[in-house]
């Protein structure tokens, strides 16, 4: 055996990690590639009580600190490798040897091949194909939209991403450090994440005729996209409680565990008798839960009749929106925050102490609605993102279109279930929270079919997504299989970012009018 080393010159700041890792005679001589998922492989089966052995042998084995790919989701129930159906098991190989590594969102994501498949292609396209922006300006971007939001798991893979594309790890330093024309970008970076309703062009205006250090026009839509597209990721991956990898900052240590951290290990893993008093346990609720899943398939049966039955008038519908935006502002997020260390992340961004506020909340500068038939991403800011950026627009517009319509007409135990009007129900409410409404989409529906413990963890995920925990998840709907509460994730995740391109893009037209 023998402490690895960096292999190529780009390598050297990964070295003082790295020599750290053991690496045995026969790993040596495998493949990059090979040695990445062999290493990952070897590591995560170790038994627990094995450690103190190799430390006894003076061979230092790095213990992951987080149990699977989810803090909210139990191990043993998410995709394994080698377990998957062939078209996943694709994806996963592609994505491998597309971004050198299969990351822990993938892996959440596999539950719906569809969607990761769309993700994949729109990601590639972002990063590693030309395009207006440099490499390196693009990670840094990546990192300015995840720090935003506390969110150090994308953070440190960007980093990463950033110094292997050839960037000054000077910038690093924090954003002070960073070329003047990305510290330009931060007004438009804060206001995005937090209250995009606040865009004007005005802002626009600033970025694309700064004397020395200005945007083009095709450059300003690329770096729209991926500040909203990483501020929605961040959702997404703080929704799932995603946990880092065991090769990244944060995921491993060294430190020998507990005969009671093994034993708690075992238990979160289904390993242990405890299972079995759980599940007996979870027999007094289930008959509950079942209710509520029985309720809400009559709640949709009953507001399709209705919808049959009679046509609400529009100013009827109107009134519905007003009053749903209105009781959205008592909804408010959770105010449980997990305990993150920020030193790191808030030097890439300025002003930590802009947050999310209540669109259009009663006292404040008012912002009139933005009212969707006037300004759509079918009809408008598809045809803007397209022309300026090729491409790109087809591939978001896709993306959208598979989170909006994946279904498997299934809700928790039921099967052949029509669930359009669920999901229209969570992307509308999550627009409506940024003032955006639809004239023809009755807002009461709303009410009827989310729980206030639903619009909690919603309001959470998509505006203050540092705050989600585990009991948020846990609490909604709580009969229903994980790989649906995933797919709530990505609609939220797409809505939220859909909505912030609406208030970026109207802002870049009417610059351009």
């Amino acid at each position: 055996m023998r402490l690895a080393t960096g292999t190529d010159s780009g390598s050297k700041n990964k070295s003082s990690r790295l020599k750290e890792f053991v690496v045995c005679s026969r790993c040596e001589q495998l493949s990059p590639k090979e040695f990445a998922v062999n290493y990952h492989s070897s590591v995560r089966n170790i038994p627990q009580t094995k450690y103190w052995l190799f430390n006894e042998m003076g061979v230092r084995i790095p213990r992951p600190l987080a149990q699977g790919p989810s803090e909210f989701i139990p191990e043993k129930e998410i995709l394994q490798l080698g377990r998957e159906d062939a078209e996943t098991r694709l994806l996963l190989i592609e994505a491998f040897a597309t971004f050198g590594r299969l990351d822990n969102i993938t892996l959440l994501m596999g539950f719906h091949p569809q969607y990761l498949d769309s993700f994949l292609k729109t990601q590639h396209y972002l990063m590693q194909v030309d395009g207006p922006l440099p490499y390196c300006y693009r990670h840094y971007i990546a990192i300015m939209a995840a720090a935003q939001h506390q969110c150090s798991y994308l953070v440190n893979l960007h980093v990463n991403d950033f110094l292997q594309f050839g960037g000054d790890p000077k910038w690093l330093a924090g954003l002070d450090s960073a070329p003047q024309k990305l510290q330009s970008l931060s007004e438009m970076n804060k206001i995005l994440a937090h209250r995009p309703w606040l865009i004007t062009k005005d802002h626009i205006e600033n970025l694309l005729k700064a004397e020395e250090h200005g945007w083009s026009l095709a450059e300003l839509i690329h770096v729209v996209v991926l500040l909203t597209h990483y501020h929605s990721l961040a959702s997404f991956t703080f929704g799932c409680g995603i946990n880092p990898e065991i090769h990244c900052e944060g995921g491993h240590t060294f430190q020998l565990p507990s005969l009671s951290h093994c034993y708690l290990s075992d238990c979160m893993n289904g390993n242990n008798v405890v299972e079995e008093r759980l599940n007996g346990q979870e027999g007094s609720e289930g008959t509950g839960t079942t209710c509520e899943v029985q309720a809400l398939m009559e709640k949709m049966k009953h507001l399709q009749e209705c919808r049959d039955e009679e046509e609400t008038s529009q100013e009827e519908m109107a009134t519905r929106f007003e009053r749903e935006k209105a009781e959205s502002f008592f909804v408010a997020p959770s105010e449980n925050k997990k305990s993150i260390d920020t030193r790191e992340i808030s030097r890439h961004f300025e002003d930590p102490s802009y947050g999310y506020k209540d669109f259009s909340r009663h006292g404040e500068q008012y912002v009139p609605t933005f009212r969707a038939q006037d300004y759509t991403w079918e009809d408008h800011g598809y045809s803007l993102v397209n022309r300026l950026y090729p491409d790109v627009g087809q591939l978001l517009d896709e993306k959208f279109q598979k989170a909006y319509n994946l279904t498997y007409n299934t809700m928790a135990m039921h099967k052949d279930v029509d669930t359009s009007m669920l999901r229209r129900a969570i992307w509308n409410y999550i627009h409506c929270m940024f003032g955006i409404r639809y004239d023809d989409y009755d807002y009461g529906e709303i009410n009827q079919l989310l729980d206030r413990n639903f619009k909690v963890y919603i309001k959470t995920v998509v505006c203050s997504p540092a705050k989600t925990i585990k009991i948020m998840y846990d609490s909604f709907w709580r009969q229903f299989k994980h790989s649906e509460k995933i797919h709530v994730n990505l609609l939220l995740m797409e809505a939220r970012m859909q909505a912030e391109l609406l208030y970026a893009l109207t802002a870049i037209t009417r610059y351009l009018t």
